[in-house]
Parts: C-alpha cells; structure tokens; sequence
C-alpha cells in the first residue's frame, strides 16, 4: 500500500531551482532514504512532504489525503525530526515530551510502547534541561516527541549530521524497531553507508532524483570494477591520471584512490601499474574492491553531468 506519491514535484525560491520534477512513491512499513550531499533538495522536499511549504509545480498525496487541502489531517498522522534540534531548551526532557503531548492531545502512558526502548535510555536525565543534553540524546529526546502521538510517517531530515559514530549506529537501530512497530519511516542523510539500512533509497543530487531502487539492486547494476590504490600524494596522482590514456574513472576516497576501470580489465590494469612505474608513483594496496553507493552515486553523477 502506498502511503506517500509524489507527482512532478517542483520547488522555485525566486529564480533558484531547489526541487526539479520529482517523482516517487513510498509503501507502507518500509525505510525510504532521501540520499545526498548538501544542497542536493533534501530538505526543500521534507518541508513540502510534512506541509510546511508548498511546490511551486506538481502534486504529493500522503496516506491518501491531498498535501494542499488536507494539510490539517496530515500533519496530526506524521511525525517530524528537523535537521536541527528544535526543543526547548530550557525545558526538562520530561517537560519536553509532556509539552508535544500535550500539543498532540494525547496521553502518554497510552502511546509510552512506541517510544519505551528510546524513553528508557532517558530516564536517567528526564529533569536535565534539553538544552544541556549530547547531542545523541538530544537526538533521542527528539525522537520520542516526534513519536508520542503514534504517527503512521516518520519524517527524518539528516537525523545524525553532527553525531558521533557509536550514537549513529544505535539512532538506526531505533529506526528499525520503530519500522517493526508499523510507523513508515521517511529518512534523509548525507552519510552515504546509512543508505544501506534503508530498506530503498532515492539518489538526489542538484535538486533532482538520479535513481531509485534498493541500495543492493544500486550495487548490482554498476558498470564497471573498482580498484583502490593507497598514495601519499593522491592528489599529485590524479592530475597525472588526466594523461592515462585508457578510459577510467578517479576519485579520491578517504587516504585512497578509487579508480573505476570499464572494458578488458586485466589488461586495463596491466598498463596502469605500468604507467605508475613510469611516473615514478609509488603506491600501495592496489586491490579490486565492491563498489560502494558511494562509488555508485559518484558514477551516476558522472553519466549525467
């Protein structure tokens, strides 16, 4: 069942082209992640999707109540963590959550089992002001508030940028649980390896959606073999690599090179170890590697540019 369709989405501020002709659906019980760097449209598109503005062109129905004429019903059946924290911070976390109850008109003992593994971890600070809070349990705390009042959509706009690694693996633990209690969860990120804890994720770059699929049919189908090497002057390297006279792609990739070799790779591979030699490019490590979204997404971006 499809909870959201989005139809020929437009967004325009002024002359500046934030969202080009969006299309996409999402169904019921699974994670949709919005994938792409900043600046990509991530956030124009959850301020449309949970009705805080409006598209310049296009249509979007969510749980099957149009965005424009239905934006009171929708916004008492979805949940929303903005991309930056937007508590009160002078508030307790108790009070926090008492306040969007409240808000929402609903009991907390009556919707306390969606939250109860994340309130838990809360307990212990329920009379600490928010404000004073890490920023992985400010990102909790958030969370429950968003939660309270049992939405059927979860809208997270980049729910870990700006936390520590251990919170961000635990912040999508909670995700899947949340999944497995029935909430739809609509999740953007710049984090590339978060795509492969959505269960289908949308590529977004420059205002426009490049594909949509499951993150290991998005592996599957990339074209090519990637191969790593390790150098202590890459970036030498890769001005040097624009004379290698065989088709390739290269990227930096952390302290490696990723280079993405096309046709007749053993051979392919034999000349570039020899023009390294040439060069007098010392290197390590050089090793066929899996591609990564990220070296899928770079890839997309490459055929479209």
């Amino acid at each position: 069942m499809q909870l959201i369709s989005v139809n020929n989405l437009t967004k325009k501020y002024g002359d500046t082209l934030a969202l080009s002709n969006i299309n996409f659906s999402v169904e019921e019980g699974e994670i949709f992640g919005l994938v792409g760097p900043d600046g990509a449209g991530k956030s124009s598109l959850f301020n449309i999707l949970t009705t805080l503005h409006l598209p310049t062109e296009g249509t979007a129905t969510l749980l099957n109540l149009n965005l424009q004429e239905d934006y009171k019903a929708i916004r008492k059946q979805i949940g929303y963590l903005p991309g930056t924290f937007s508590l009160y911070p002078d508030l307790t976390v108790e009070e926090n959550l008492k306040f969007f109850a409240t808000m929402y008109k609903c009991q907390i003992k009556e919707n306390i089992r969606l939250i109860a593994p994340i309130w838990k971890q809360l307990v212990p600070f329920k009379q600490r002001q928010a404000g004073k809070l890490s920023g992985g349990m400010k990102q909790k705390l958030a969370l429950c508030c968003a939660l309270i009042h049992s939405p059927k959509i979860l809208f997270l706009d980049e729910p870990t940028t700006g936390v520590d690694p251990v919170s961000r693996r635990e912040f999508w633990d909670l995700l899947k649980n949340i999944k497995n209690s029935d909430v739809t969860v609509v999740v953007s990120t710049p984090y590339m390896d978060e795509a492969t804890r959505c269960d289908r994720i949308a590529l977004i770059q420059n205002g426009s959606i490049i594909t949509i699929d499951k993150p290991q049919k998005i592996v599957d189908d990339f074209k090519g073999k990637v191969f790593s090497l390790k150098s202590s002057s890459i970036f030498k390297l890769m001005e040097l690599m624009k004379t290698f006279p065989q088709k390739c792609s290269f990227y930096p990739y952390g302290e490696y090179l990723h280079l993405v070799f096309y046709d007749d790779y053993n051979a392919v591979l034999k000349n570039f170890e020899n023009f390294l030699i040439e060069n007098n490019q010392f290197y390590s490590d050089l090793v066929e590697i899996k591609p990564t979204i990220e070296d899928c997404f770079i890839e997309l971006i490459k055929d479209i540019s």
